[in-house]
Protein backbone atom coordinates (compact mmCIF):
# COMPACT_ATOMS: atom_id res chain seq x y z
CA UNK A 1 0.00 0.00 0.00
CA UNK A 2 1.53 3.25 -1.08
CA UNK A 3 -0.70 6.50 0.03
CA UNK A 4 0.56 9.78 -1.99
CA UNK A 5 0.47 11.68 1.06
CA UNK A 6 -0.12 10.33 4.48
CA UNK A 7 -0.76 12.86 6.61
CA UNK A 8 -3.22 14.09 3.71
CA UNK A 9 -4.86 11.57 3.76
CA UNK A 10 -5.09 10.83 7.75
CA UNK A 11 -6.67 14.90 8.25
CA UNK A 12 -9.42 13.63 5.35
CA UNK A 13 -10.35 10.31 7.57
CA UNK A 14 -10.34 12.45 10.70
CA UNK A 15 -12.66 15.02 9.13
CA UNK A 16 -14.83 12.39 7.32
CA UNK A 17 -15.30 10.57 10.67
CA UNK A 18 -15.69 14.07 13.06
CA UNK A 19 -18.69 14.79 10.67
CA UNK A 20 -19.86 11.56 11.04
CA UNK A 21 -19.75 11.15 14.61
CA UNK A 22 -20.76 14.74 15.04
CA UNK A 23 -24.37 14.00 13.23
CA UNK A 24 -24.51 10.20 14.89
CA UNK A 25 -24.13 12.06 18.91
CA UNK A 26 -26.86 14.59 17.72
CA UNK A 27 -28.95 12.21 16.56
CA UNK A 28 -28.97 9.83 19.46
CA UNK A 29 -29.70 12.37 21.55
CA UNK A 30 -32.81 14.36 19.50
CA UNK A 31 -34.34 10.34 19.43
CA UNK A 32 -33.45 10.14 23.37
CA UNK A 33 -35.03 13.21 24.57
CA UNK A 34 -37.77 13.93 21.78
CA UNK A 35 -39.18 10.15 22.33
CA UNK A 36 -39.06 10.87 25.89
CA UNK A 37 -41.16 13.86 25.87
CA UNK A 38 -43.89 11.72 23.79
CA UNK A 39 -44.27 9.18 27.01
CA UNK A 40 -42.16 6.32 26.21
CA UNK A 41 -40.97 4.36 28.61
CA UNK A 42 -37.47 3.39 29.04
CA UNK A 43 -38.17 0.07 28.22
CA UNK A 44 -39.47 1.53 24.71
CA UNK A 45 -36.62 3.83 24.39
CA UNK A 46 -34.41 1.19 24.89
CA UNK A 47 -35.92 -0.76 22.06
CA UNK A 48 -35.21 2.13 19.15
CA UNK A 49 -31.55 1.83 20.08
CA UNK A 50 -31.76 -2.29 19.46
CA UNK A 51 -31.69 -2.23 16.29
CA UNK A 52 -29.08 0.60 15.72
CA UNK A 53 -26.66 -1.76 17.86
CA UNK A 54 -27.48 -5.30 16.33
CA UNK A 55 -26.71 -3.86 12.94
CA UNK A 56 -23.07 -2.78 14.27
CA UNK A 57 -22.48 -6.43 15.08
CA UNK A 58 -23.32 -7.71 11.52
CA UNK A 59 -22.04 -4.90 10.04
CA UNK A 60 -18.32 -5.01 11.35
CA UNK A 61 -18.33 -8.55 10.63
CA UNK A 62 -19.42 -7.79 6.88
CA UNK A 63 -17.46 -4.29 6.56
CA UNK A 64 -14.31 -5.87 7.45
CA UNK A 65 -14.61 -8.19 4.10
CA UNK A 66 -15.93 -5.22 2.39
CA UNK A 67 -13.12 -2.98 2.76
CA UNK A 68 -10.62 -5.59 2.37
CA UNK A 69 -12.74 -6.12 -0.98
CA UNK A 70 -12.98 -2.90 -2.10
CA UNK A 71 -11.35 -0.62 -0.17
CA UNK A 72 -11.19 1.54 2.80
CA UNK A 73 -12.09 4.64 1.11
CA UNK A 74 -15.09 2.90 -0.71
CA UNK A 75 -16.57 2.06 3.17
CA UNK A 76 -15.86 5.30 4.14
CA UNK A 77 -17.89 7.08 1.49
CA UNK A 78 -20.76 4.69 2.18
CA UNK A 79 -21.28 5.09 6.08
CA UNK A 80 -21.65 8.63 5.03
CA UNK A 81 -23.85 8.51 2.51
CA UNK A 82 -25.89 5.40 4.67
CA UNK A 83 -26.30 8.14 7.37
CA UNK A 84 -27.63 10.98 4.84
CA UNK A 85 -30.32 8.62 3.66
CA UNK A 86 -30.90 7.51 7.09
CA UNK A 87 -31.64 11.34 8.94
CA UNK A 88 -33.65 11.80 5.76
CA UNK A 89 -35.73 8.56 5.88
CA UNK A 90 -36.38 9.78 9.50
CA UNK A 91 -37.53 13.06 8.48
CA UNK A 92 -40.49 11.24 6.96
CA UNK A 93 -42.14 10.28 10.60
CA UNK A 94 -45.61 11.26 11.10
CA UNK A 95 -46.52 12.70 14.27
CA UNK A 96 -49.66 10.78 14.12
CA UNK A 97 -48.20 7.53 14.12
CA UNK A 98 -49.06 5.24 17.32
CA UNK A 99 -46.59 4.24 19.72
CA UNK A 100 -45.99 0.50 18.27
CA UNK A 101 -45.96 1.87 14.26
CA UNK A 102 -43.30 4.75 15.79
CA UNK A 103 -41.04 2.49 17.22
CA UNK A 104 -40.56 -0.13 14.56
CA UNK A 105 -40.09 2.78 11.97
CA UNK A 106 -36.95 4.88 14.62
CA UNK A 107 -35.83 1.12 15.40
CA UNK A 108 -35.29 0.58 11.10
CA UNK A 109 -33.79 3.81 10.46
CA UNK A 110 -31.91 3.57 13.63
CA UNK A 111 -30.80 0.05 12.33
CA UNK A 112 -29.48 1.73 8.89
CA UNK A 113 -27.09 4.69 10.95
CA UNK A 114 -26.07 1.45 12.78
CA UNK A 115 -24.63 0.13 9.79
CA UNK A 116 -23.01 3.60 8.39
CA UNK A 117 -21.51 4.01 11.68
CA UNK A 118 -19.50 1.09 11.76
CA UNK A 119 -18.41 1.71 8.46
CA UNK A 120 -16.82 4.62 9.27
CA UNK A 121 -15.49 3.39 12.24
CA UNK A 122 -13.90 0.43 10.32
CA UNK A 123 -12.73 2.82 7.84
CA UNK A 124 -11.27 5.39 9.61
CA UNK A 125 -9.13 2.93 12.81
CA UNK A 126 -8.03 1.19 9.73
CA UNK A 127 -6.33 3.54 7.99
CA UNK A 128 -4.47 4.35 10.82
CA UNK A 129 -2.83 1.14 10.63
CA UNK A 130 -1.66 1.79 7.50
CA UNK A 131 -0.77 5.40 7.73
CA UNK A 132 0.71 6.20 11.07
CA UNK A 133 4.30 5.74 11.18
CA UNK A 134 5.83 2.61 13.66
CA UNK A 135 8.74 3.87 15.16
CA UNK A 136 8.43 5.80 18.67
CA UNK A 137 5.19 5.36 19.43
CA UNK A 138 3.41 6.58 16.71
CA UNK A 139 0.77 4.39 16.12
CA UNK A 140 -0.38 4.47 19.87
CA UNK A 141 -0.33 8.38 19.46
CA UNK A 142 -2.02 8.78 16.10
CA UNK A 143 -4.89 6.41 16.97
CA UNK A 144 -5.27 8.06 20.03
CA UNK A 145 -5.64 11.60 18.73
CA UNK A 146 -8.21 9.87 15.88
CA UNK A 147 -10.16 8.06 18.96
CA UNK A 148 -10.08 11.14 21.16
CA UNK A 149 -10.54 13.71 18.78
CA UNK A 150 -13.52 12.09 17.80
CA UNK A 151 -15.42 11.38 21.51
CA UNK A 152 -14.71 15.35 21.53
CA UNK A 153 -16.90 15.89 18.59
CA UNK A 154 -19.40 13.72 19.16
CA UNK A 155 -19.81 14.51 22.84
CA UNK A 156 -20.58 18.42 21.17
CA UNK A 157 -23.31 16.75 18.89
CA UNK A 158 -25.26 15.50 22.02
CA UNK A 159 -25.19 18.83 23.22
CA UNK A 160 -25.99 20.03 19.87
CA UNK A 161 -28.99 17.73 19.47
CA UNK A 162 -30.40 18.49 22.37
CA UNK A 163 -30.14 22.36 21.67
CA UNK A 164 -31.61 21.73 18.05
CA UNK A 165 -34.59 20.32 19.76
CA UNK A 166 -35.05 22.69 21.81
CA UNK A 167 -34.82 25.55 19.29
CA UNK A 168 -35.56 24.13 15.90
CA UNK A 169 -37.78 21.23 16.01
CA UNK A 170 -37.06 17.52 15.80
CA UNK A 171 -37.39 17.59 11.88
CA UNK A 172 -36.23 20.59 11.46
CA UNK A 173 -33.00 19.56 13.14
CA UNK A 174 -32.53 16.54 10.77
CA UNK A 175 -32.97 18.13 7.70
CA UNK A 176 -30.34 20.11 9.06
CA UNK A 177 -28.00 17.59 9.80
CA UNK A 178 -28.55 15.97 6.31
CA UNK A 179 -27.48 18.61 4.38
CA UNK A 180 -24.54 19.45 6.36
CA UNK A 181 -22.60 15.67 6.02
CA UNK A 182 -24.01 15.81 1.97
CA UNK A 183 -21.63 18.63 1.85
CA UNK A 184 -18.98 16.95 4.17
CA UNK A 185 -19.51 13.66 1.87
CA UNK A 186 -18.71 15.48 -1.53
CA UNK A 187 -15.12 17.60 0.25
CA UNK A 188 -14.22 14.20 0.93
CA UNK A 189 -14.94 12.57 -2.37
CA UNK A 190 -12.86 15.58 -3.88
CA UNK A 191 -9.70 15.83 -1.55
CA UNK A 192 -8.97 12.13 0.01
CA UNK A 193 -5.89 11.26 -1.68
CA UNK A 194 -5.79 8.19 -3.73
CA UNK A 195 -3.96 5.11 -2.25
CA UNK A 196 -5.90 3.74 0.67
CA UNK A 197 -7.00 0.36 -0.58
CA UNK A 198 -6.34 -1.75 2.68
CA UNK A 199 -6.95 -4.62 0.38
CA UNK A 200 -6.64 -8.03 1.90
CA UNK A 201 -4.48 -11.28 0.80
CA UNK A 202 -6.54 -12.91 -2.54
CA UNK A 203 -6.48 -15.98 -0.36
CA UNK A 204 -8.15 -14.66 3.23
CA UNK A 205 -12.17 -15.33 2.13
CA UNK A 206 -15.53 -14.49 4.08
CA UNK A 207 -14.60 -17.46 6.66
CA UNK A 208 -11.74 -15.64 8.32
CA UNK A 209 -14.11 -13.53 10.19
CA UNK A 210 -12.73 -14.60 13.55
CA UNK A 211 -9.01 -13.72 14.49
CA UNK A 212 -6.42 -16.33 14.55
CA UNK A 213 -4.51 -14.51 16.96
CA UNK A 214 -6.18 -15.38 20.56
CA UNK A 215 -5.27 -11.55 21.91
CA UNK A 216 -7.60 -10.33 19.92
CA UNK A 217 -10.09 -12.57 20.13
CA UNK A 218 -9.74 -11.99 24.58
CA UNK A 219 -9.74 -8.00 23.58
CA UNK A 220 -12.70 -8.13 21.92
CA UNK A 221 -14.59 -9.62 24.96
CA UNK A 222 -12.59 -7.80 27.12
CA UNK A 223 -14.16 -4.62 24.88
CA UNK A 224 -17.77 -6.22 24.64
CA UNK A 225 -18.07 -6.01 28.52
CA UNK A 226 -16.13 -2.64 28.97
CA UNK A 227 -18.91 -0.88 26.48
CA UNK A 228 -21.30 -2.58 28.23
CA UNK A 229 -20.48 -1.44 31.35
CA UNK A 230 -21.10 2.38 30.04
CA UNK A 231 -23.74 1.91 27.67
CA UNK A 232 -25.89 0.14 30.90
CA UNK A 233 -26.11 3.61 32.38
CA UNK A 234 -25.46 5.53 29.80
CA UNK A 235 -28.04 4.87 27.13
CA UNK A 236 -30.75 5.31 28.84
CA UNK A 237 -31.05 5.25 32.75
CA UNK A 238 -29.00 8.39 33.84
CA UNK A 239 -30.55 10.56 30.70
CA UNK A 240 -33.76 9.78 31.92
CA UNK A 241 -33.23 9.75 35.66
CA UNK A 242 -31.63 13.59 35.08
CA UNK A 243 -34.58 14.49 32.61
CA UNK A 244 -37.12 13.27 35.53
CA UNK A 245 -35.12 15.57 38.39
CA UNK A 246 -34.07 18.31 36.64
CA UNK A 247 -37.58 18.89 34.76
CA UNK A 248 -40.72 20.70 36.59
CA UNK A 249 -42.59 18.93 33.95
CA UNK A 250 -43.82 22.84 32.30
CA UNK A 251 -43.00 22.75 28.85
CA UNK A 252 -40.49 25.45 29.56
CA UNK A 253 -38.89 23.14 32.29
CA UNK A 254 -38.56 20.04 29.86
CA UNK A 255 -36.81 22.37 27.62
CA UNK A 256 -34.71 23.59 30.02
CA UNK A 257 -34.07 20.44 31.09
CA UNK A 258 -33.29 19.20 26.99
CA UNK A 259 -30.27 21.59 27.27
CA UNK A 260 -28.91 20.65 30.68
CA UNK A 261 -29.11 16.61 30.15
CA UNK A 262 -27.54 17.65 26.50
CA UNK A 263 -24.79 19.37 28.30
CA UNK A 264 -24.31 16.97 30.99
CA UNK A 265 -24.17 13.93 28.14
CA UNK A 266 -21.73 16.22 25.99
CA UNK A 267 -19.52 17.15 28.71
CA UNK A 268 -18.74 13.23 29.98
CA UNK A 269 -18.54 12.88 26.01
CA UNK A 270 -15.66 15.96 24.88
CA UNK A 271 -13.70 15.42 28.43
CA UNK A 272 -13.84 11.58 27.92
CA UNK A 273 -12.34 12.48 24.00
CA UNK A 274 -9.81 14.52 25.57
CA UNK A 275 -8.65 11.77 27.81
CA UNK A 276 -8.11 9.82 25.30
CA UNK A 277 -6.19 11.67 23.21
CA UNK A 278 -4.12 11.89 26.08
CA UNK A 279 -3.54 8.42 27.24
CA UNK A 280 -0.23 7.74 26.05
CA UNK A 281 1.01 10.44 28.35
CA UNK A 282 -1.01 9.45 31.04
CA UNK A 283 0.02 5.93 30.82
CA UNK A 284 3.85 6.89 29.93
CA UNK A 285 3.89 5.04 26.61
CA UNK A 286 6.57 6.27 25.56
CA UNK A 287 9.29 3.46 24.54
CA UNK A 288 7.56 1.05 26.35
CA UNK A 289 6.83 -2.53 24.88
CA UNK A 290 3.62 -3.72 23.92
CA UNK A 291 3.76 -6.10 26.86
CA UNK A 292 4.19 -3.34 29.53
CA UNK A 293 1.32 -1.59 27.93
CA UNK A 294 -1.10 -4.72 27.87
CA UNK A 295 0.06 -4.57 31.94
CA UNK A 296 -1.38 -1.44 31.96
CA UNK A 297 -4.49 -1.88 30.59
CA UNK A 298 -5.18 -4.64 32.83
CA UNK A 299 -4.52 -2.49 35.47
CA UNK A 300 -6.78 -0.08 34.56
CA UNK A 301 -9.59 -2.09 33.75
CA UNK A 302 -9.53 -3.52 37.38
CA UNK A 303 -9.84 0.28 38.61
CA UNK A 304 -13.03 0.75 36.60
CA UNK A 305 -14.96 -1.78 38.54
CA UNK A 306 -15.71 -0.07 41.62
CA UNK A 307 -16.81 3.31 40.66
CA UNK A 308 -20.30 2.16 39.82
CA UNK A 309 -20.86 -0.42 42.72
CA UNK A 310 -20.30 2.86 44.60
CA UNK A 311 -22.57 4.99 42.91
CA UNK A 312 -25.36 2.31 43.15
CA UNK A 313 -24.74 2.33 46.90
CA UNK A 314 -25.17 6.35 47.28
CA UNK A 315 -28.42 6.24 44.90
CA UNK A 316 -29.89 3.12 47.07
CA UNK A 317 -28.36 5.09 50.41
CA UNK A 318 -30.51 8.35 49.02
CA UNK A 319 -33.95 6.96 48.10
CA UNK A 320 -35.73 10.15 46.62
CA UNK A 321 -33.58 11.88 44.56
CA UNK A 322 -31.34 14.82 46.42
CA UNK A 323 -29.54 17.80 45.42
CA UNK A 324 -26.24 15.37 47.24
CA UNK A 325 -27.07 12.36 44.91
CA UNK A 326 -26.85 14.58 41.81
CA UNK A 327 -23.86 15.94 42.32
CA UNK A 328 -22.51 12.44 43.59
CA UNK A 329 -23.69 11.00 40.27
CA UNK A 330 -21.90 13.93 38.20
CA UNK A 331 -18.66 13.61 40.13
CA UNK A 332 -18.82 9.67 39.77
CA UNK A 333 -19.90 9.55 36.21
CA UNK A 334 -17.11 11.78 35.73
CA UNK A 335 -14.55 9.84 37.54
CA UNK A 336 -15.87 6.69 35.56
CA UNK A 337 -15.06 8.49 31.94
CA UNK A 338 -11.56 8.95 33.11
CA UNK A 339 -10.77 5.95 33.78
CA UNK A 340 -12.84 4.53 30.87
CA UNK A 341 -11.26 6.70 28.44
CA UNK A 342 -7.91 5.67 29.54
CA UNK A 343 -9.71 1.77 29.22
CA UNK A 344 -10.88 2.81 25.51
CA UNK A 345 -7.79 4.49 23.94
CA UNK A 346 -5.45 1.16 25.15
CA UNK A 347 -7.88 -1.22 23.83
CA UNK A 348 -7.66 0.82 20.25
CA UNK A 349 -3.86 1.10 20.46
CA UNK A 350 -3.59 -2.90 21.16
CA UNK A 351 -5.99 -4.18 18.35
CA UNK A 352 -3.92 -2.38 15.86
CA UNK A 353 -0.92 -3.57 17.73
CA UNK A 354 -2.01 -6.85 17.47
CA UNK A 355 -3.40 -7.06 14.13
CA UNK A 356 -1.60 -8.45 11.32
CA UNK A 357 -1.32 -5.84 8.40
CA UNK A 358 -2.81 -8.28 5.85
CA UNK A 359 -5.75 -8.65 7.56
CA UNK A 360 -6.11 -5.30 9.42
CA UNK A 361 -9.97 -4.87 8.20
CA UNK A 362 -10.68 -8.22 9.80
CA UNK A 363 -9.11 -7.84 13.15
CA UNK A 364 -10.49 -4.39 13.44
CA UNK A 365 -14.08 -6.15 12.18
CA UNK A 366 -14.31 -8.74 14.35
CA UNK A 367 -13.27 -6.07 17.56
CA UNK A 368 -15.50 -4.03 16.42
CA UNK A 369 -18.35 -6.53 16.17
CA UNK A 370 -17.40 -7.23 19.57
CA UNK A 371 -18.01 -3.92 20.95
CA UNK A 372 -21.27 -3.36 19.24
CA UNK A 373 -22.61 -6.80 20.86
CA UNK A 374 -21.69 -4.82 24.33
CA UNK A 375 -23.40 -1.49 23.14
CA UNK A 376 -26.51 -4.04 22.33
CA UNK A 377 -26.04 -5.58 25.82
CA UNK A 378 -25.24 -2.73 27.55
CA UNK A 379 -28.49 -1.00 25.67
CA UNK A 380 -30.89 -3.49 26.51
CA UNK A 381 -30.00 -4.03 30.13
CA UNK A 382 -29.90 0.29 30.50
CA UNK A 383 -33.91 0.30 30.04
CA UNK A 384 -34.52 -3.03 31.26
CA UNK A 385 -32.83 -2.43 34.56
CA UNK A 386 -33.84 0.64 34.87
CA UNK A 387 -37.19 0.20 34.65
CA UNK A 388 -37.09 -2.74 37.41
CA UNK A 389 -34.77 -1.26 39.98
CA UNK A 390 -34.33 2.15 38.95
CA UNK A 391 -30.94 3.83 38.92
CA UNK A 392 -29.72 1.55 41.99
CA UNK A 393 -30.40 -1.47 39.56
CA UNK A 394 -28.84 -0.07 36.70
CA UNK A 395 -25.59 1.16 38.19
CA UNK A 396 -24.97 -2.39 39.76
CA UNK A 397 -25.41 -3.82 36.64
CA UNK A 398 -22.77 -1.75 34.84
CA UNK A 399 -20.28 -2.85 37.89
CA UNK A 400 -21.21 -6.58 37.08
CA UNK A 401 -20.18 -5.46 33.42
CA UNK A 402 -16.99 -3.48 34.47
CA UNK A 403 -15.75 -6.46 36.88
CA UNK A 404 -16.37 -9.05 33.84
CA UNK A 405 -14.30 -6.72 31.26
CA UNK A 406 -11.51 -6.73 34.27
CA UNK A 407 -11.86 -10.85 34.14
CA UNK A 408 -11.52 -11.02 30.42
CA UNK A 409 -8.49 -8.38 30.33
CA UNK A 410 -6.46 -10.23 33.02
CA UNK A 411 -6.88 -13.43 30.30
CA UNK A 412 -4.18 -11.46 27.37
CA UNK A 413 -1.44 -11.89 30.08
CA UNK A 414 -1.57 -15.72 29.95
CA UNK A 415 -1.60 -15.87 25.94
Amino acid sequence: MSVSNPLRAYAAVTAAYWAFMLSDGALRMLVLLHFNSLGFTPIQLAWLFLLYEIAGIVTNLAAGWLAARFGLAATLYAGLALQIAALAALAQMDPGWGITASVIFVMAVQGVSGVAKDLAKMSSKSAVKLLAPSEDGGLFRWVAALTGSKNAVKGFGFFLGAALLALAGFQAAIWGMAAVLAVILLAVVLFLPAGLPGRMKDADTWAGWRSTDPRVNRLSLARMFLFGARDVWFVVGIPIYFQAVLSDGTSEGRREAFFLVGGFMAAWIILYGAVQAFAPRILGSKGQSEAEITRKAILWCGLLVPIPFLLATASLAAGDPADWLTATLIGGLLLFGFVFAVNSSVHSYLILAFGAADRITRDVGFYYMANAAGRLIGTLLSGLSYQIGGLPLCLATAGAMALASWLAARRLISV
